[in-house]
């Protein structure tokens, strides 16, 4: 029996008495006939469970177990809809309506980015990415993929009969009288289809920069950069380091009555109010290129490049912070030395570089402690330790020594060790010093 693929019987465990299996860390999977399948860490106490019943044990751990007979009232919910919308398949609205509401305000209270609806070989799993990582938090009968896809692709407005082609869309739902954008993704996949919503959750662009867990040392950095008035500012890290957070925070605090802002993004998924953003779009013709190339005909103070992708973008980003425009981007390097490599890589002019690169800021996302439980696992994380995510960065200003570095290709490396620059690795330290993180997850994040 696997954990992954098992289709837990809500119902049965409904029955039982959960603080009994709770404190004996024991989940029941199926009652059939005289065969009883539970999970278990524990040999003890399960003979309440026997009653002339044979029972097949399998292990689980304890934390997978307590999570699984967490919000049971909930999981028996949703595990009756979806029998329910099987069994009816003529007239099955109100059960998948009614099961779909439920799925999304777990999600949005769990603060789910993505919702994972994936077809395997036996089964349905329905995961949930938390601070960046993917948690299985229900599993149901296979059958119940088409009624759940077709319903899904109805609010999006996509064809329900296509399933063997990648398609994409939105929708919007209104939970607890507050409106929520999801955007969808269907893709074919030997066992049928993968789904994924994406939670397009407006709070990542109203945070505050003292909110996202930057150190006094950098947090005070970022508050000069949003003093200059001109340059090329770069956020470096990899994909889900939280650039386009940390570039949306700065964004809002310099967004005033007397700055047009101008953004170009592929695409545009969080609306700012007062800024003018663009949505790359090839098949309409608006490529990236071609709105880099006018974007300074729209006489902007500060324009907002969503990633530096080739030669051209770093071409026309320094120029354009070189002619009095403060420009920010995001570019995909581990750290700010590397950094420094990805512009060569990238053939950046040494000349406009030195003069207009003003700061590099390079971040990673950690895994905060659960306060409530102090990593121990609760409900509050899901049984996982951790709750919500912090920065750990480095930042560099560059000065007339770095300039100068610059413009005679030096190592940047060996200056760098010489005036003690604080690393990503210090910053981490730093926060696993205040109790904020750990030193494994700290580790893992660098390393990734």
């Amino acid at each position: 029996m696997n954990s992954l693929n098992t289709i837990i019987d809500y119902e049965l465990i409904d029955s039982l008495d959960i603080e009994f299996l709770k404190n004996n860390l024991i989940l029941p999977i199926k009652k059939d006939g005289i065969f009883f399948d539970i999970f278990s860490c524990t040999n003890s106490n399960i003979k309440v469970l026997e009653d002339g019943n044979i029972i097949r044990e399998k292990e689980l751990n304890k934390e997978e177990i307590l999570f699984f007979l967490d919000d049971i009232k909930r999981r028996k919910t949703l595990f009756l809809l979806s029998k329910n919308a099987v069994l009816n398949e003529e007239n099955n609205i109100n059960y998948i309506e009614d099961f779909f509401k439920i799925l999304i305000k777990k999600a949005v209270e769990v603060r789910s980015s993505d919702i994972h609806i994936e077809s395997i070989e036996k089964a349905l799993i329905i995961r949930f990415r938390i601070d960046g990582n993917l948690k299985i938090f229900y599993t149901f009968q296979k059958e119940f993929l088409k009624v759940l896809s077709s319903y899904i692709k109805m609010l999006s407005k996509l064809d329900i009969t296509q399933s063997r082609t990648p398609m994409d869309g939105r929708f919007s739902l209104y939970l607890e009288e507050k409106k929520f954008d999801f955007r969808v993704s269907t893709m074919p996949t030997i066992y049928g289809e993968s789904i994924v919503i994406r939670v397009l959750d407006n709070k990542n662009i109203t945070k505050k920069l003292q909110d996202l867990g930057f150190s006094k040392r950098v947090y005070n950095s970022i508050k000069e950069i949003e003093k200059l008035s001109s340059g090329l500012v770069l956020i470096a890290g990899p994909t889900g380091s939280g650039k386009s957070t940390t570039l949306y925070s700065i964004l809002k605090e310099l967004n005033k009555e007397n700055k047009k802002i101008i953004t170009i993004e592929d695409p545009v998924e969080y609306k700012m109010e007062g800024i003018q953003q663009i949505e790359v779009n090839e098949k309409l013709g608006v490529s990236f290129q071609k709105v880099l190339k006018n974007v300074l005909r729209q006489d902007p103070d500060i324009i907002l490049i969503g990633e530096i992708r080739d030669e051209n973008s770093l071409a026309i980003a320094l120029q354009a912070s070189l002619t009095g425009h403060l420009v920010f981007a995001s570019i995909h390097a581990n750290n700010t030395v590397e950094t420094f490599s990805r512009l060569k890589d990238l053939k950046a002019d040494k000349f406009l570089l030195s003069a207009s690169l003003r700061y590099i800021l390079s971040q990673r996302l950690v895994l905060n402690i659960c306060k409530k439980c102090k990593a121990k696992g609760c409900e509050l994380c899901s049984f996982t330790g951790f709750y919500g995510r912090s920065c750990i960065s480095e930042i560099l200003k560059i000065d007339e020594e770095i300039s100068s570095i610059i413009m005679q290709n030096k190592d940047i490396k060996t200056y760098l060790n010489s005036i003690s620059f604080k690393t990503i690795l210090d910053d981490g330290k730093e926060s696993v010093e205040k109790g904020i993180t750990t030193m494994q997850e700290v580790y893992k994040v660098i390393n990734e």
